[in-house]
């Protein structure tokens, strides 16, 4: 287990991303006093942990024997004292296996699962996460306890890519299986039909749920930056293609270029966060980027 966290949260990576704070943009809920407030307190019976009393909370969680002990007011915590609930759905389709760089788009990905999934539980946040393809293949119920982490990556190391992108299945089963509000963030390479991803995601958005897109593709999907005479091999039975790829660059980046400004506009429309990330990008850098923005608008 200790090899998995080191794999996805190397510590240099982690002394990087500690500093950030994923925060909702929109109340989902709950409402924040402090970092942290919920209308759940006291509903569930699993106790969690600790924390330390702040103005405003309700005083009868107040545990008294430890305040004998210590002299200091501390709060009860429940499996329910959380501000909001993420759900991390990540791309294991076959297409997530491209990568010409170190890392594949299905690393990446599962990286930055690991991370925001690091960030949220240290806020006491609830973290499901799953993995999908022509559904959802594995699935980690929600959970804001400490070592929650490694259950998470374990689930995430565990899979291979496999199969085609469904994300018409794959976003109405989020829809029906989420039955409280939540922040729901899609890590993928969104190779898939764009009219099933957007009815998909207006489903999520007409249910109250909160949705992020993070767009992962690699360097040469972007850049195109081939030379010579290639055959290019679909990785979802998509076929074969011979051809000189300095010849269909200007014609390819154009077809990119207007695919990635129509996800960015119609995202931009349904009040959905979008953030496209390179497989070279530094994780830290990447996820700096997208939560500075999100507080950003936040705090419009």
């Amino acid at each position: 287990m200790t090899r998995d966290l080191e794999r996805y949260l190397r510590p240099e990576e982690i002394a990087k991303i500690s500093r950030l704070e994923l925060r909702a943009r929109h109340v989902v809920e709950g409402f924040v006093a402090g970092l942290h407030r919920s209308p759940y307190f006291g509903q569930s019976t699993e106790f969690v942990q600790h924390r330390e009393y702040v103005a405003g909370d309700d005083t009868r969680r107040i545990d008294w024997k430890l305040w004998s002990r210590s002299d200091r007011y501390y709060i009860k915590q429940y499996e329910e004292d959380t501000n909001v609930r993420v759900v991390l759905l990540v791309d294991g389709s076959e297409s997530m296996d491209f990568g010409t760089g170190p890392l594949t788009k299905f690393d990446y990905a599962r990286t930055v699962a690991a991370a925001l999934s690091l960030l949220a539980l240290r806020q006491n946040d609830s973290v499901g996460a799953g993995l999908f393809d022509t559904g959802i293949r594995t699935l980690v119920p929600g959970s804001s306890r400490r070592n929650h982490l490694q259950t998470i990556i374990a689930n995430l190391s565990a899979d291979r890519t496999s199969g085609r992108t469904d994300i018409t299945a794959v976003l109405r089963r989020a829809a029906e299986m989420m039955h409280h509000r939540s922040i729901v963030v899609l890590i993928s390479d969104f190779l898939c039909d764009r009219q099933a991803l957007f009815r998909g995601l207006q489903l999520l958005r007409q249910r109250k749920h909160e949705v992020l897109l993070v767009h992962i593709l690699d360097d040469q999907e972007l850049d195109f930056d081939y030379s010579g005479t290639l055959r290019f091999e679909g990785l979802e039975q998509t076929g074969r293609l011979t051809c000189d790829p300095a010849a269909l660059r200007s014609g390819y980046l154009d077809a990119l270029h207007r695919y990635l400004e129509t996800i960015r506009r119609r995202c931009a429309a349904a009040v959905i966060d979008y953030e496209l990330v390179r497989t070279s990008d530094h994780l830290d850098a990447a996820l700096s980027r997208f939560l500075r923005f999100r507080l950003g608008m936040r705090g419009r």
